[in-house]
């Protein structure tokens, strides 16, 4: 059988371009350049500010999405290994990309440049999600490849022109790679989805997806907090509403949980995804005066609009709409990130110029001008706008442009299935040579001889 290497040279092709793009226009930052004598105080406190929380990022990307994924019963190597490669793949592109639209010269590249990466690489793994053991390797990639072009240019709008307040992503991440990867899913609707047994989960792929869940749990408080590093204050409101926020989600939907199931019992699903929610929903408003008390409330109805949309709206969207989510990311990405982003302009509108020092104001609303908190909070709601615009647009000519027929599809026979790209036993190894009909067979390992015919 003739090898299809149709994948390997598309991923070496775009290897060998980033070399090039790399080599003419990218350089390091000031700091880390070779022609630097010296960094500064400031400059050592930056890092070892910065480098840590970026480390935090880097795990939930690499590890806990990773491991979030392995819940279905035949995937789990597709789940964790094109996990890294579009974690790779999206960190190199999305700094070209991002850089390309801010950039004045040469893309400056720092920790900070790095972790931003990451963040569209949040993105798209969120993406991955919902269309998990549908699309093949090479449909990945190329979603990925446009999708983080769409991604930097939701991001540069909503950011550099809209100056929205969205400090730990719900909009930017979380509710852009939800939609694009839902509308992306439409756009490949297959009968087979329905009641696939593959899509199903066994006790041990629940544990190992557990794993992704607590790692994705324990370092939520930097993801949303990472941006606002330097400013001590604004940085453990960050880290505290974000922490206060995910503990109350996890309440919520283990009572939901067991409260929708007729034997009372708590779903896995539910504990896997719906309580990571409160990370989600305070994304957007981490860095705001929530005080303990609203931070508790914005995660308790995280966690129960997470496990509604588990029992009841995903079921919905796939019969109705034929929208299938394989890993129910509207539910734990989606709507708590739109959630997140109404209270975000609900917070704007009844701000006042008393409730943030000048310092912090700057910080947070740097383009409020003259105490106008009603001109931010339309911003941030046309932030809400735009992102859902480009992601479904976005993810719908995406998904079009992955039914080409010159780019692989994955079979349908072989949906949420390894084996057709990954070596999963030893039937699926290079068979060895057969042996010489006059060669001496060697003796059992076990030291037993070998019976005379």
């Amino acid at each position: 059988m003739i090898k299809d290497m149709k994948f390997s040279i598309f991923l070496l092709l775009l290897q060998v371009i980033f070399i090039f793009m790399y080599g003419f226009f990218v350089e390091y930052d000031e700091v880390a350049g070779p022609k630097t004598n010296q960094s500064s105080a400031e400059d050592n406190r930056q890092f070892e500010i910065l480098y840590p929380m970026f480390q935090d990022v880097h795990v939930m990307i690499f590890v806990g999405f990773g491991f979030l994924m392995t819940f279905l019963k035949r995937y789990g190597y597709g789940a964790v290994g094109f996990n890294l490669l579009l974690a790779a793949f999206v960190i190199q592109w999305a700094i070209l990309m991002r850089g390309s639209l801010t950039a004045e010269s040469k893309i400056h590249l720092s920790v900070e440049t790095i972790m931003n990466a990451d963040f569209a690489a949040g993105a798209v793994l969120i993406s991955f999600g919902a269309v998990l053991g549908v699309l093949s390797p090479i449909q990945l990639l190329v979603m990925a490849l446009l999708e983080v072009a769409v991604y930097a240019v939701n991001e540069y709008i909503i950011v550099e022109h809209l100056h929205i307040n969205d400090i730990g992503g719900s909009l930017i991440i979380h509710s852009f790679g939800a939609y694009f990867g839902l509308a992306v899913s439409v756009m490949h609707w297959k009968k087979r989805l329905v009641d696939n047994q593959k899509e199903e989960s066994v006790y041990h792929s629940d544990m190992f997806a557990m794993i992704g869940t607590l790692f994705l749990w324990l370092f939520w408080p930097s993801f949303n907090g990472a941006l606002a590093a330097s400013h001590s204050v604004v940085a453990q409101r960050c880290v505290t509403n974000t922490l206060y926020s995910i503990v109350a989600s996890t309440i919520a939907s283990f009572a939901i949980s067991s409260i929708i199931d007729k034997k009372g019992k708590l779903s896995m699903v539910h504990v896997q995804n719906s309580s990571l929610a409160g990370g989600v929903a305070a994304g957007a408003v981490a860095n705001l005066a929530t005080g303990p008390m609203g931070a508790l409330l914005i995660g308790t109805c995280a966690g129960i609009i997470s496990v509604a949309g588990y029992k009841y709206v995903t079921p919905t969207f796939a019969r109705a709409f034929h929208i299938h989510d394989t890993c129910g990311v509207h539910n734990l990405h989606g709507m708590p990130g739109v959630m997140s982003a109404f209270i975000a302009v609900v917070m704007a509108r009844f701000m006042s110029p008393t409730t943030f020092s000048p310092e912090e104001l700057a910080i947070v609303y740097p383009n409020v001008k003259d105490g106008n908190f009603q001109h931010q909070a339309n911003m941030q709601m046309a932030g809400l706008a735009v992102t859902l615009g480009t992601s479904i647009v976005g993810g719908v000519l995406t998904g079009l442009v992955l039914r080409a027929p010159f780019i692989d599809s994955a079979d349908e026979n072989n949906l949420f299935e390894d084996s057709k790209y990954w070596i999963t036993d030893e039937s699926d190894r290079d068979s060895p040579e057969p042996m010489n009909e006059t060669a001496i067979p060697l003796a059992p390992s076990n030291g037993e001889t070998v019976a005379e015919e």
